[in-house]
Formats: C-alpha cells, sequence, structure tokens
C-alpha cells in the first residue's frame, strides 16, 4: 500500500467496558510503533483486555501496529467482505466505508466481544450508508458458512492473538473453502511469508513472496501492490518471532 489511503480510515471513539471476561480500557497518551512504520504517540489509545483463568492479556489495541497491519485488507476488499473475528470492531467498520465493499458480514464467537462493541457504539459512528452493510453473526470461524448460501468475494480474517503462527495458511484455506471467498487477507500473513522463506533460506522480497504465495495456493490480497514486498521485509524484521 502506498502511503496514501484509498479512502480515509475510520478511527472510533471506544467506552470503557467491564465484564466477565473482557475489559476495555482507556490510556490517555501511548508512544507506539506502528507495524511498518515509526514510532508515534497515539491519544486516547483503547485496547480489549482478556481475563482468562487469572491471567491478563491485551487481545487487541488501538496501536498502529494494530491498524497498519489490518489496512491493507480493508483497503484492497471487494464485494461481499467477511470478518472473521469482531475484535474491536476497527476492522469491520472500515471495511464497510470502503465504496468497493457491497455488504460486510462479520462472524465472531465469543458474546461477550460482540457485547464491547455494541457498548461503544462503534457502527453508530458510522454513516447510515456504511454501517447498513454490516450484518453479525455469532459462530465459529472455522466452520461458519454463508446463511444464505451465496459465496463471499473478500475474507478478512482476524482471529488469533498471536502475530504469527503456526499453520495459520491451513487454517485461513478452511475458512475461505467454507465460505467462498476468492479474495483473502489474514492478520500476520507477512510474519508467516517472512517465516517461510526463513525456513527455505531466501530473501523477504518479491520473488520470494511470490514462491510463498504460490505454495499455499491462497489467493492473497497486497503481494501485487508495488510496496508491499519492501513493507513487509520492513515489518518482518521488526516483529518476526517463532511461531507459537
Amino acid at each position: 500500500m502506498s502511503d496514501t489511503a484509498a479512502f480515509p480510515l475510520f478511527y472510533p471513539t471506544y467506552q470503557p467496558f467491564m465484564g466477565e471476561r473482557w475489559e476495555m480500557r482507556l490510556a490517555a497518551l501511548v508512544i507506539c510503533p506502528g507495524y511498518w512504520s515509526g514510532p508515534r504517540m497515539v491519544e486516547n489509545m483503547a485496547a480489549l483486555i482478556r481475563h482468562d483463568s487469572g491471567n491478563t492479556r491485551a487481545w487487541m489495541s488501538m496501536t498502529p501496529m494494530e491498524t497498519e497491519s489490518q489496512e491493507i485488507g480493508c483497503q484492497l476488499a471487494s464485494g461481499r467482505t467477511v470478518v472473521m473475528g469482531m475484535g474491536m470492531g476497527w476492522a469491520v467498520a472500515n471495511a464497510a466505508l470502503n465504496p468497493a465493499v457491497t455488504a460486510v458480514t462479520v462472524v465472531e464467537f465469543d458474546a461477550e466481544v460482540l457485547a464491547v462493541v455494541e457498548q461503544s457504539g462503534i457502527f453508530r459512528q458510522l454513516p447510515s450508508e456504511a454501517a447498513a452493510k454490516i450484518t453479525i453473526h455469532q459462530g465459529d470461524a472455522y466452520s461458519w458458512t454463508p446463511v444464505d448460501g451465496q459465496p463471499f468475494d473478500t475474507l478478512l480474517a482476524d482471529i488469533w492473538l498471536p502475530l504469527h503462527g503456526l499453520d495459520r495458511e491451513a487454517q485461513v484455506r478452511t475458512m475461505a473453502a467454507n465460505t467462498g471467498a476468492t479474495r483473502i487477507y489474514f492478520w500476520g500473513q507477512e510474519m508467516n511469508m517472512a517465516w517461510r522463506l526463513k525456513e527455505l533460506g531466501l530473501p523477504m522480497d518479491a520473488d520470494g513472496i511470490a514462491r510463498v504465495v504460490a505454495e499455499w495456493g491462497l489467493p492473497l490480497l497486497g503481494p501485487d501492490q508495488p510496496d508491499y514486498a519492501e513493507r513487509a521485509a520492513a515489518a518482518a524484521e521488526r516483529w518476526l518471532r517463532a511461531p507459537e
């Protein structure tokens, strides 16, 4: 992607929330690195926190790393789009704002996550024509299929906590088969590409990325963008870790 977005990205206002397992926290001012950009200050930074068996961990946040690592999918989506994982609703909202997207279906397993987003009124902050595109289903991303039986054009998948995980491309392949999507962006795909190229002993460049995409057999959004390889390599240098 170039530095100029295809359409202006939307950053909603979040409200504090405390549920049984999920919490929305706000931080007044935080300095955060981007996914492929440098550090910058973020005001009123919202974070979705999960409390699980005595463990507390940030699941998602409105940091530049999080938004930059999702924006390609939002900007390049088109037609009927399915988003696997509500998260904080940011990708859903921005996909709906994309003029090339005709409808957005979001699939989320956890009812309390849906309540967090509903409580903040994320989609009510959108223009009415964008909000009208959004349909929400509670379901399992690994098994959900279109309720109307019609295939989707674009799949945006982000249901994982670590940026890089084992067998993620296989999991995405299952989602694509279930939804019929022919255009795909999944969160952290650049890290999975970089790890595979590391295994092959190949550089993270356009040719290497093309090889991995062909090996996976996934119609991924992003690699055909003129600056994708350069940005993906920069992101991998900063964020690549051993898969979990």
